[in-house]
């Protein structure tokens, strides 16, 4: 917990830029801001509160993008109004439009961490002392406005941190398929240099022989696997370079293993495997990422896939690639929440660094769909 807070108050997210509904907020601020200059007739300094009306909705609109600015010029602005108000000696500004700034202290610190907030929140605190200073509501009123500063605060707080932990997330899924195609590089290099050394041992011993046609025979095949180890290794090391951890080993997959998953079968739930086309000759790492992706969205639709009475997998190699499909008949509640799982983040990276693409969605008529594509042939950067 405390390392979560620790990399929450440094951080300092890259915010995206505003969208559709930071636009439709400003448009919702400055309708009520037009509709309040139209229509009140108690508003104060109409032309001055109209100009700083129009600010809130720009404020708004740039909450994400510049959070700290927009709190200061909102809290800082009806502050400075009412210090104005009252050397002139006129009526507090009321801007009903103001509920704006709550929204606008959740984006600082839903958006902003360590000194920004800290500068913020100082902000708002100088800002409500004033205002209430100049114009006191009452015991209840103020700590009621207090409360409601800070549980958008809170709310901030709180949805910044559950982002937080997402991203760890996706890439500490991201990062345990790199580890397991890690552990399958170490045991793709361990069976070929296996080879090439019973070969070479072979070779010795039949040109000590004078037996040179076996001997070349068995330096054909050391050739042979030695070229496919190095492009396999350098594919997989060059996707996995940034990463210093020691792989383990592992069992490596295979296509045809897929089969027997079908073991999985239940009267309630089938399970149908086709393997079609040419699957002979692959690189490991493609049986490898085949298979896996074909046991998680197995897991997948055993989990979410509600009412499903059947799952289909479909294997097709061609000339240049091999293409994967599951899908099953299920109803499925929360389709969203099934394409944010980290199972999915990790699947997807996988197939990513081995040059393919994954996608998932739901059927046009009834269940859900994973379909995957991987190139046949691995070749060393």
């Amino acid at each position: 917990m405390s390392n979560a807070a620790t990399s929450l108050w440094a951080a300092v997210r890259h915010s995206p830029p505003h969208g559709r509904r930071d636009w439709a907020l400003a448009a919702i601020v400055m309708a009520g801001v037009v509709l309040e200059g139209v229509f009140r007739h108690d508003l104060v300094w109409r032309s001055v509160a109209v100009a700083f009306g129009c600010g809130l909705a720009l404020a708004a609109l740039v909450r994400r993008t510049h959070p700290l600015a927009a709190v200061a010029f909102a809290f800082g602005g009806f502050a400075s109004l009412d210090v104005a108000m009252l050397v002139a000696g006129a009526e507090p500004m009321a801007l009903h439009s103001g509920w704006t700034v709550l929204v606008l202290v959740y984006s600082l610190l839903r958006w902003r961490g360590g000194r920004d907030a800290v500068l913020g929140l100082a902000v708002v605190a100088l800002a409500i002392t004033v205002i209430v200073g100049i114009d006191f509501p009452g015991v209840a009123e103020t700590i009621a406005g207090a409360a409601l500063v800070l549980l958008a605060a809170a709310l901030g707080v709180s949805s910044r941190y559950r982002a937080a932990v997402r991203e760890q997330r996706v890439e500490q899924a991201k990062l345990q398929e790199r580890e397991q195609l890690a552990r399958e590089l170490h045991d793709t290099v361990a069976h070929h240099v296996s080879a090439i050394a019973i070969q070479a041992q072979a070779g010795l011993f039949l040109a000590r022989s004078s037996s040179l046609s076996g001997a070349t025979e068995s330096l054909e095949t050391i050739d042979r696997e030695a070229a496919r180890t190095l492009a396999e290794m350098r594919t997989m090391v060059s996707a996995l370079r940034d990463r210093e951890r020691q792989p383990a080993t592992a069992p490596q997959r295979r296509i045809a293993d897929i089969e027997h998953l079908v073991t999985g079968s239940t009267d309630a739930l089938r399970i149908g495997v086709r393997l079609r086309g040419d699957l002979t000759n692959l690189p490991p790492a493609v049986e490898g990422a085949v298979y896996r992706v074909t046991q998680e969205s197995i897991t997948n639709a055993t989990r979410h896939a509600h009412q499903a009475t059947r799952v289909e997998v479909e294997v097709t190699g061609g000339a240049t690639e091999v293409r994967l499909t599951v899908s099953d008949d299920g109803a499925r509640t929360a389709p969203a929440g099934q394409q944010s799982g980290f199972g999915l983040v990790g699947m997807t990276e996988r197939v990513t660094l081995l040059g393919g693409t994954l996608t998932a969605g739901p059927n046009p008529d009834r269940g859900w769909s994973v379909r995957a594509v991987l190139p046949r042939g691995i070749a060393a950067p």
